[in-house]
């Protein structure tokens, strides 16, 4: 017979304990997703790569898809076993599911809430794994593939496990818990709007001059513009986004967090078996 070990009810279980080699390729992903975004503050004036203002974005799209993978596949080594999977493919499903609700208005995007609850429950490798496919799978859903999907799904992984990153898991519930998590959602959907400009930002070239980036530019021109660009087309947006974030997660967020919670430990996915011989 089996004999499964206990636990304390209000404990964080966390289906994916990282390891050192999904660490490094954490870091590594995120580092390349940091020149990636930010490249066109980073290169010099002049550099072959602003030169190429117009291809960077293809060249970095396919090297993130494949980090991306690498990543996944190295978490998984470390301990997405069957029931992580499954619940993995449940939370995007919901998640890609949720994202077309609010299309194209001002905003609206209650899969954000989601995403944030669920990597303060089942911890930061999680959170970036679900964030990236529940990115990938929206994207299939609403035909929105294109050079900005890997960008779409690095940004969300970030956004997804930068909650299950956030302090006292075991520790803080109640208002205070949902007051952290309100803060980080409406913070972060402003963070995840700013990055996704980067990503779109150098495809402008002459369509608007005044704001677009210049690849001649000093640096600090091209801050001025890409503030003005975010200001622009996306703050609208992106404070729709984080105030809906904000509303769902206090509204929403006790019950949404109990069930992950209840979920999780009949799950078990971090419960060690042990058998022991039958007696007599």
């Amino acid at each position: 017979m089996s004999r499964r070990e206990g636990r304390p009810a209000d404990r964080q279980a966390q289906a994916i304990r990282l390891g050192p080699r999904s660490v490094a390729a954490l870091v590594l992903v995120s580092a390349v997703g940091v020149v990636a975004f930010g490249w066109p503050f980073l290169a010099p004036p002049g550099s072959q790569l602003t030169a190429h203002a117009q291809d960077a974005p293809w060249l970095f799209a396919g090297l993130l898809v494949l980090l991306v993978g690498v990543v996944a596949a190295t978490i998984s080594e470390s301990g997405l076993g069957p029931k992580a999977v499954a619940m993995v493919g449940v939370l995007a499903a919901t998640g890609a599911a949720l994202r077309p609700i609010g299309a194209g208005t001002a905003g609206l995007e209650p899969m954000f809430f989601l995403m944030v609850l669920s990597g303060r429950v089942l911890g930061p490798g999680f959170g970036f794994v679900l964030g990236s496919v529940t990115m990938f799978a929206s994207a299939l859903l609403t035909g929105g593939v294109g050079p900005w999907m890997p960008f779409q799904m690095l940004a969300m992984g970030w956004f997804t496990m930068g909650a299950g990153l956030l302090p006292g898991p075991d520790r803080l519930r109640g208002r205070a818990e949902l007051a952290v998590l309100a803060g980080y959602g409406f913070l972060a959907a402003f963070a995840y709007g700013t990055v996704m400009n980067m990503a779109g930002w150098p495809f402008m070239g002459g369509l608007a001059s005044g704001i677009a980036f210049a690849a001649d530019a000093p640096v600090t021109a091209n801050l001025v513009r890409f503030a003005a660009y975010c200001l622009a087309t996306s703050m609208g947006w992106d404070l729709g986004r984080a105030v809906v974030t904000v509303v769902l997660t206090l509204v929403l967020g006790p019950a949404v967090l109990r069930a992950l919670r209840r979920a999780t430990r009949r799950a078990a996915f971090e419960t060690a078996v042990t058998f022991e011989a039958p007696q007599g």
